[in-house]
C-alpha cells in the first residue's frame, strides 16, 4: 500500500526516470479532469525546455514544441520564466497572449503550464489540455489540483538519483485507462465505439491508429479490416490526403468537439464521415452520400501526408526564423523543429564562403564525418551541394543509389540513406546550402518538397541577416577585449583572477571593465565598473575612465572617483559610470573600499559564511562630482576573499526569471562549496551559476582578489 497522500507513481516498484514520469503525467490527468498533456523538462546543457512525455495527443501536433527556449512567446516558457500557472482557456486568449502559438493552432481548446518547483530551481513545466467545452476560466478548485500535480512531479524529479535525460523525441504514453483491466485491445475499443455512437463504423485512438473496423465500413473504404487495422487512415488510404481531412482531423483531436466532412473515394463514390471524440479515442461513423456543394470537394492530393499541419507548421518556423539573431541560433531552431517537422536524422547547414561551403551547424554527425565534409568546393556538377546553389533549385534523393546514379564520383562519407539539398539563396545570391538526411531510404513526397522549398528560402533570410550579426558582434568583441588589461600583475601575498564575458545577443560593444593597478610592492589598487550603454561611445568612455582611474590611483579611493567624476562631467558625454575602487594595504592587511552606485562585493573570511560589503555608495560617476565618495575599511585576515562583479552576474535571465537577490545567495553558495579552490576554477563556477535560461542581455565582468 502507499502512504497517506503519496501517489501511486511513486511507490511503483522498479519504475524510474522517464518511465515514472510516464505514471506521473497520466497521473496528473486523471486527477486535474485533463485530457492531454505533456511534460517538458529543462535542458540546462542547450539552455532549453525539451518535451520528455506525451500523452492523449499524436507527436505530429506538438512537434513545432518539441524544444522551447525558456524566452520564447509561449505558455510553457511563460510558467517556467515567470513560475506560475498560466491559464489560456478559449482560442481567443491564446490569439491575444501568445499569438505564434496560435499561429499554429488554430483549434478551440483550453489549456494550462505550471512550473515543476524543485529544490534547485524550476525543473520544467506541465503542460495540461482540456477539450472546448471547458469553461473558460479555471476553477480555483482546478488550479489548485493543477499546481498540487506540478509539485508532486517536481518532488519525484528532485528525488535519488541523476535526473533523467532529456530525450530527442518524447515518450508517447496512452492515457491509463479507467475500466477494467485485462480487457482485449479491439474489444475495448468496439466498447469505447459502442457507448459514443448509436451505430458502428470505425475508431481512432489518439495516436491516429485505426483500432476497431465493422465490416460495412471495410466495404466502403475498399479495405479488409486486416488492411486497416494499426494503420493511420492516410497511410492505408490515400485518397484522404487532402487538407480538409487533416484539419477536421486535427480539430477532432485539440477540441474534441465532433465534426464532420465529404471527401470522394476514388473514382466516383462520395462518403461522409462523422467524427466523435473523447478522452480515449475518435468514433468515425462513414456513410455513402450525393456530390457535395463546390466549397467542399477535397479530392485527393499527390503527397505522403496531410498538408494542413504543414502549412501551421511553416507559419510557425517562419515566425521563429526572425527571432533568430546569432547563425547558432539559425542552426538551434533548424535542428530543433525542421528535423522532428519532417522525420529526417541529421543536419548540416553551410555558408559559402571563397568557393566552399563551411559548415556552421550540424546535428546528427560525428566530428570525423564533419571535418571530412567541412570546406567542400562548390564546383557545378561535381557536388550536389554546389549544383543546387548554382542552378537555385532543390534536389532530393529517396535512396543512396540515386546518389550514385547521379554522381557517381563523390564518395560516401556519412552512410545516410537518404537526402534533401536545399540551396539558401537570396536575389540569386548564394548564401549556404542546407542538407537534410536519413538513415534509411525516405521518399520525399511533393508535399514536403513544396514545404521544403519554400522553408529554404525562410532560412537564406535568416542565415544572412545572422551573419551580418555574428561579423558585427566578433568586431565589437575585439574592440572590447582591446579596452580591458592583457594580463594582471603578479603580486606577492595576493591572488588575483579575473574574467570577462560579453552579452550573448546583440552586436552591443558592453561598458564593463575591471583592472588591477600594483602601485608598489605592499599596495595595490583593484577597480571594477560599467559605463551606461552598450555601444561605441559607451566603450570609449571606458577606456577614458580606466585612464582617469589609473592617473588618480594611490590618492585616498574616495578621492580617485572623485577626480574621475569630475572628467566625466568636462567630457560632457551624457552617460554615468558606476564603480567600485578597493585599495590593498598587504602591509598591515587592510582594504579600503569607495563606491559610486556600483553593486557592493562579497567578502568570504575563512570559516564564515560569504556575505555583502556593507558600503555607502556616492551617486553614479558623472552625476554629481561634488558629493563626496564615502569609504569602508576592511580587515584582511589570511585566506580572506573578495569578490567584485558588475551587475550582469546577478541579473541573468533563468529558468525562473531575473532575481538580484535570489542570484546572489547562489552565488555565495558557490563560495562556500569551493571554499580553498583555485581562483580561475572559481570564477568558472561562479559566471555560470545561475545557469541562463536564455542567452544573456548584459555584459559581465568579474575579479577575484584573495590574501
Amino acid at each position: 500500500m502507499t502512504g497517506r497522500g503519496e501517489s501511486p507513481y511513486r511507490a511503483r516498484a522498479g519504475r524510474s526516470g522517464l518511465s515514472a514520469l510516464d505514471d506521473a503525467l497520466n497521473d496528473a490527468i486523471q486527477r486535474t479532469g485533463a485530457s492531454a498533456g505533456g511534460l517538458y523538462l529543462w535542458n540546462g546543457q542547450r539552455g532549453n525546455l525539451g518535451l520528455a512525455v506525451l500523452c492523449g495527443l499524436p507527436e505530429e501536433v506538438v512537434r513545432p514544441w518539441l524544444r522551447i527556449s525558456a524566452a520564447a512567446p509561449t505558455p510553457v516558457a511563460a510558467a517556467v520564466r515567470e513560475e506560475r500557472l498560466v491559464w489560456v482557456g478559449s482560442q481567443e486568449d491564446l490569439v491575444r497572449d501568445f499569438p505564434r502559438a496560435a499561429a499554429a493552432l488554430p483549434y478551440r481548446f483550453a489549456l494550462a503550464a505550471a512550473p515543476l518547483p524543485g529544490r534547485k530551481g524550476v525543473r520544467g513545466a506541465l503542460l495540461l489540455l482540456w477539450p472546448a467545452s471547458h469553461p473558460r476560466s479555471a476553477s480555483r478548485r482546478e488550479q489548485h489540483h493543477i499546481t498540487a500535480a506540478a509539485r508532486r512531479i517536481a518532488r519525484l524529479l528532485d528525488g535519488p538519483g541523476p535526473p533523467p535525460p532529456v530525450p530527442e523525441r518524447p515518450r508517447v504514453v496512452p492515457v491509463a485507462p479507467t475500466g477494467p483491466h485485462g480487457v482485449d485491445r479491439a474489444a475495448e475499443a468496439a466498447a469505447d465505439w459502442i457507448e459514443r455512437l448509436p451505430e458502428g463504423a470505425l475508431a481512432l485512438d489518439l495516436q491516429s491508429r485505426i483500432t476497431f473496423v465493422d465490416g460495412t465500413a471495410a466495404t466502403l473504404l475498399g479495405r479488409s479490416a486486416a488492411q486497416l487495422l494499426g494503420t493511420r487512415p492516410w497511410q492505408s488510404l490515400p485518397w484522404l490526403e487532402t487538407p480538409l481531412v487533416e484539419d477536421r482531423y486535427r480539430t477532432a483531436v485539440m477540441s474534441r468537439d465532433p465534426v464532420e466532412f465529404t471527401t470522394l473515394h476514388p473514382p466516383d463514390e462520395w462518403l461522409h464521415f462523422q467524427l466523435y471524440p473523447d478522452a480515449g479515442g475518435i468514433s468515425v461513423r462513414i456513410t455513402p452520400t450525393g456530390r457535395p456543394a463546390a466549397t467542399q470537394q477535397p479530392g485527393p492530393q499527390p503527397g505522403g501526408r496531410p498538408q494542413t499541419g504543414r502549412i501551421y507548421q511553416l507559419l510557425h518556423l517562419a515566425a521563429a526564423l526572425t527571432e533568430t539573431v546569432a547563425v547558432r541560433d539559425v542552426a538551434e531552431l533548424v535542428a530543433d523543429q525542421v528535423l522532428p517537422a519532417f522525420d529526417a536524422d541529421a543536419l548540416v547547414l553551410s555558408t559559402a564562403e571563397a568557393g566552399r561551403l563551411k559548415i556552421t551547424g550540424s546535428h546528427g554527425y560525428d566530428a570525423a564525418t564533419l571535418d571530412r565534409l567541412d570546406g567542400l568546393p562548390l564546383d557545378t556538377g561535381v557536388t550536389p551541394a554546389g549544383k543546387v546553389l548554382t542552378s537555385g533549385i532543390p534536389a532530393f534523393f529517396d535512396d543512396a543509389e540515386e546518389m550514385v546514379r547521379l554522381y557517381p564520383g563523390i564518395p560516401r562519407i556519412s552512410g545516410k540513406q537518404a537526402w534533401a539539398f536545399l540551396p539558401l539563396t537570396i536575389s540569386g545570391r548564394p548564401v549556404g546550402c542546407c542538407i537534410l538526411s536519413y538513415e534509411r531510404p525516405h521518399t520525399f513526397t511533393a508535399d514536403e518538397r513544396a514545404v521544403l522549398t519554400s522553408l529554404a528560402g525562410l532560412i537564406a533570410q535568416a542565415l544572412d541577416r545572422a551573419r551580418l550579426h555574428d561579423a558585427a558582434h566578433d568586431l565589437a568583441h575585439g574592440l572590447q577585449q582591446a579596452l580591458l588589461p592583457h594580463s594582471l600583475p603578479d603580486v606577492p601575498g595576493l591572488e588575483i583572477a579575473a574574467r570577462y564575458l560579453p552579452a550573448g545577443h546583440g552586436m552591443d560593444i558592453g561598458g564593463d571593465f575591471y583592472d588591477v593597478i600594483q602601485l608598489d610592492t605592499t599596495t595595490v589598487a583593484a577597480v571594477i565598473g560599467d559605463v551606461q550603454g552598450h555601444n561605441v561611445a559607451a566603450a570609449a568612455l571606458m577606456g577614458q575612465v580606466r585612464t582617469a582611474i589609473r592617473a588618480a590611483a594611490g590618492a585616498p579611493p574616495g578621492e580617485v572617483l572623485t577626480r574621475t567624476g569630475r572628467l566625466l562631467e568636462d567630457l560632457d558625454t551624457g552617460l554615468l559610470v558606476s564603480c567600485l575602487y578597493v585599495h590593498f594595504d598587504l602591509a598591515h592587511r587592510l582594504a579600503i573600499l569607495s563606491s559610486a552606485g556600483h553593486p557592493p562585493p562579497l567578502i568570504h573570511r575563512p570559516g564564515t559564511r560569504p556575505q555583502l560589503v556593507d558600503l555607502d555608495p556616492a551617486p553614479l560617476l558623472g552625476a554629481d562630482s561634488d558629493t563626496a565618495c564615502p569609504v569602508t575599511h576592511l580587515d584582511l585576515t589570511p585566506g580572506t576573499l573578495l569578490a567584485l562583479y558588475t551587475d550582469g552576474l546577478v541579473e541573468k535571465p533563468t529558468a525562473g526569471g531575473i532575481d538580484p537577490d535570489r542570484a546572489t545567495l547562489e552565488l555565495a553558495s558557490v563560495l562556500t562549496a569551493r571554499a580553498g579552490a583555485d581562483l580561475d576554477t572559481l570564477i568558472d563556477a561562479l559566471v555560470h551559476a545561475p545557469a541562463p535560461a536564455s542567452p544573456q542581455t548584459d555584459d559581465i565582468a568579474v575579479l577575484l582578489l584573495r590574501i
